[in-house]
Parts: structure tokens; C-alpha cells; sequence
């Protein structure tokens, strides 16, 4: 059973428990992007062409990956409110667990049917019909690693409520080097493998994803910590009442996560309206920027098990310290992020495409432009994602989602288009609306953790 289940004494024993907890995950969300990474290095190397491609397949899985995501996300505060009510929450867990394969299995579905068709919504969204055909290829073989994508985020749920976090490192670092493998072999033909390009690099991503949700499937069915509970016991039964509690957090967690992520897709698109030196560019900085972002995010993924524990436990004391540390630990990442994003745009750019190539200049050029734009907003991108943390953890969802369709889609899409082809900036108008709605939410995200007592947000459920 988890060993973080016990009140803090002090604001520096939260900030060992949380660090505790967080850390691997921060690492695991790093392995994570070094997956994606790996992939928009090697791919690059194939040319500008084929990079933008891949970034229109990879927008759109990520949209439909991270919206799914959110779902299995929202296991973690109720299992974790269950611990802090009873420490020994085995049942309760398990049904939870259960539901959560199903809702994810639901959604599959849908996500399935909207990627096979990719090229057909890329040319109606008006993309170059070479890139949108390049990027269907790679989507409908990268749709595959959607279901056990979404149960590596459920498996991992389910590890952070039981403190076992080590695990799912483990895991992630096993995926950074399998994927790095399989790309070499599978884009460029070496080992004896075919030579595959694009889809090379799909299909290591999705033999990749599948040995991960494997590997995690394993320790929670195998390992002592978990034999006794069952999880995948009679996972075929259906559990209304908890499929219905589960989908009540989870589904407005994942719209949010949809806005946000559909957002940068929609930027993408965008960018492509303008030209493939400017999708090119976005993708590098969008990369670089993502990495920075990993560091809340497992802060976040914490944060939420924290607070979800005290807030089981009815501890008002407990989820104000928890929430202040994540968030103090998250700011001051991030303020050292914006530093070095800043002071070296050029360097880090250059790691994404050769800058001996004459071809590549104008895109590196723009990507340092970007990148000068995401350092300013690197502050505002680390205290939404773990302000919304923070309310998740008292299954407050439904009002945030209404924060993030406002900041994310009224601010900061309306105006990014607005600067881009109104102002005429062009890319850069699209990157300064982003840092707008990004600004939006987490003053909204903040302002109503300030309140959750008047609101009545920290009475246990």
C-alpha cells in the first residue's frame, strides 16, 4: 500500500513527499517527450518535407491521444481520495481501475474512425495535398498505438496512487531506447530492415507503446504490491455506478486536455495555411517547448494524488500546503526554463536540422523567433497545468473545463488568427496567442484554488 498516506508535519516534509513522488514521473514525461524527440530528429534528417509531415499526423494523434488520456487521468483522484479516506482501498480501487479500461476502450473507437480518415480532414482543413498524403500514411499506421497509449497513462494512474512511480520510470526509460532502435532501423533501412521512411517511424512508435503497456500490464497483474488486489480481475463486467463517477471527473479532464492540445494542433494547421518553412519551425519549437513543459506536468500528476489524499481525508490544512508546494516547486522550473530558452534560441534550434544545409536556414531562423515567444511564456504554461491539477484533486472539473475552452480557444486561438492574418505576423501572431490563452487560464486556474473554500470545493465526497 502507498507510504504517502500520512499527514505532513511541516511544509518541508510535503515538499519530500511530493519531490518524492513527482520526480520519476517528471523523468517518465521526459522519457515520454525523448520518445517523440527521437522521432522529429531522425525524421528531419529525411528533409523539411517529410518532418512537416509527420507533424500534421503527430498534431492530430496527440489531440486524440491526449483527450483519451484525460480520461484514464481522472482514475487518479478518485482512487487517491479512496486511500485518504481508508488506506487500505482495494476494492474501491479495483473498480475504478476496471471502468477505466472501459472508458478508454469507448473512446478508441471514435479516436480509431477520426485518424483513418487523417488525409481526408487534413485537405478539407485546406494542407498541402503532398503533406497531407504523407501524413496519412503515417497516421493510419500510428493509430494503432492509440488503445495501449491510453492504458500506459491508466497503468501509470494507477502506479502514482500507489506510489510505485519507480515503475513506470522504468518502463518509460526501456521505451526511449526500444523506440531510438526501431526508428534507425525501420526509416533508414539498417539491420537488415526496410527502409520505411515515415512509416518506419510510425510503426516503431507503435511496437514501442505496445511493449510499454505490456511491460506496466504486467507489474500491476504479477508484481507482490498488486497480486492481491486483482486489478484486471472480471474486467469484462460492467460497473455503471463507478463507469458513470469515473466519466463524470474524467470527461470534462479530457476536454480540457483537448482544448489545450487541439490549440498547438490548430497552430499547426494554421501554419500550414502560411508555408511548410513555418510548420517546419513550429515543430521545433513546439518540441523544445513541450520538453520544458514535462517538468509541471509530472509536478501536476503529483499534485493531484496529494491533494486527491487529503482531500479524502477531509485534512483542509493538507491541500492548502500541497497545492502551494507544487506549485512553488513548478514556478521556479520553469522561471530557470524561460532563462535558458531565451539566452540560447539559436543552439537549441540547431539541434533539429543541419545548419549547414542552405535549405534549412529560413526555417531555423523562424524557429528562434518562436522560440524568443515560448520563453515568455514558459511561467504562464507551468502554473495552469498545475493549477488545474490542484482542483482535479478535489474532482473539481466541470468549471475548468469552461476556463480552458475560454483561454485556450476565445484568447488564445481568436487572437492568434487575428495577429497572424489580421496584423499580418504571420507565425509569430500565432505563437503570441498561445502565450495569451496560456496567461488566461492559469489566472483563472489560480483565482478559483484561492477560493475553494467559500466555493466548498474541499468538503470530502
Amino acid at each position: 500500500m502507498p507510504v504517502l498516506v500520512e499527514a505532513p508535519k511541516s511544509t518541508r516534509e510535503e515538499v519530500s513527499a511530493m519531490l518524492r513522488l513527482a520526480w520519476p514521473l517528471v523523468l517518465a514525461n521526459l522519457a515520454g517527450i525523448a520518445i517523440t524527440t527521437t522521432d522529429v530528429l531522425m525524421l528531419g534528417r529525411l528533409g523539411a518535407r517529410e518532418l512537416a509531415s509527420s507533424a500534421l499526423a503527430v498534431n492530430l494523434y496527440s489531440l486524440v491521444m491526449f483527450s483519451g488520456t484525460g480520461l484514464a487521468v481522472g482514475a487518479a483522484p478518485l482512487i487517491a481520495a479512496a486511500l485518504g479516506r481508508r488506506r487500505h482501498a482495494i476494492r474501491d480501487s479495483r473498480r475504478t481501475f476496471r471502468m477505466g479500461i472501459w472508458l478508454v476502450g469507448v473512446y478508441c473507437l471514435a479516436g480509431w474512425l477520426l485518424l483513418w480518415n487523417s488525409e481526408r480532414l487534413f485537405l478539407l482543413l485546406g494542407q498541402d495535398p503532398v503533406l497531407s498524403e504523407g501524413a496519412g500514411r503515417f497516421a493510419r499506421v500510428l493509430m494503432w498505438a492509440l488503445l495501449p497509449a491510453l492504458l500506459v497513462a491508466l497503468f501509470r494512474t494507477a502506479l502514482t496512487a500507489f506510489d510505485r512511480t519507480l515503475v513506470a520510470l522504468a518502463v518509460a526509460l526501456g521505451g526511449v531506447a526500444v523506440n531510438a532502435v526501431l526508428n534507425w532501423m525501420l526509416i533508414f533501412g539498417y539491420w537488415g530492415a526496410p527502409a520505411l521512411g515515415l512509416t518506419g517511424s510510425a510503426l516503431a512508435s507503435l511496437i514501442t507503446t505496445l511493449l510499454m503497456a505490456l511491460a506496466m500490464g504486467l507489474v500491476l497483474h504479477r508484481s507482490r504490491t498488486f497480486r492481491r488486489m486483482h486489478l484486471f480481475g472480471r474486467w469484462w463486467r460492467f460497473d455503471r455506478q463507478r463507469f458513470v463517477e469515473l466519466a463524470k471527473v474524467g470527461v470534462p479532464i479530457g476536454i480540457v486536455w483537448a482544448f489545450e492540445v487541439s490549440v498547438f494542433s490548430c497552430a499547426v494547421f494554421l501554419m500550414g495555411l502560411i508555408d511548410t518553412t513555418s510548420v517546419a519551425a513550429h515543430v521545433i519549437a513546439l518540441q523544445l517547448a513541450s520538453v520544458s513543459f514535462m517538468v509541471p506536468l509530472g509536478l501536476a500528476q503529483a499534485v493531484t494524488v496529494r491533494i486527491g489524499i487529503a482531500y479524502g481525508a477531509g485534512d483542509r490544512a493538507w491541500v492548502g500546503l500541497a497545492g502551494k508546494v507544487a506549485l512553488a516547486v513548478a514556478m521556479a522550473f520553469m522561471s530557470v526554463a524561460a532563462s535558458i530558452i531565451w539566452l540560447f534560441p539559436g543552439e537549441l534550434a540547431g539541434l533539429f536540422l543541419s545548419e549547414g544545409r542552405p535549405e534549412n536556414a529560413a526555417v531555423l531562423a523562424l524557429a528562434v523567433k518562436f522560440l524568443l515567444i515560448a520563453a515568455v511564456f514558459q511561467l504562464a504554461d507551468g502554473a495552469q497545468v498545475v493549477g488545474a491539477a490542484m482542483l482535479r484533486g478535489l474532482q473539481d472539473t466541470r468549471v475548468p473545463m469552461l476556463y480552458a475552452a475560454f483561454g485556450y480557444w476565445a484568447v488564445g486561438l481568436g487572437s492568434g488568427v487575428g495577429l497572424a492574418f489580421g496584423a499580418g505576423w504571420r507565425g509569430e501572431g500565432i505563437w503570441t496567442g498561445l502565450a495569451l490563452g496560456l496567461a488566461v487560464v492559469s489566472v483563472l486556474m489560480l483565482w478559483r484554488w484561492s477560493r475553494r473554500e467559500k466555493l466548498g470545493l474541499v468538503e470530502a465526497r
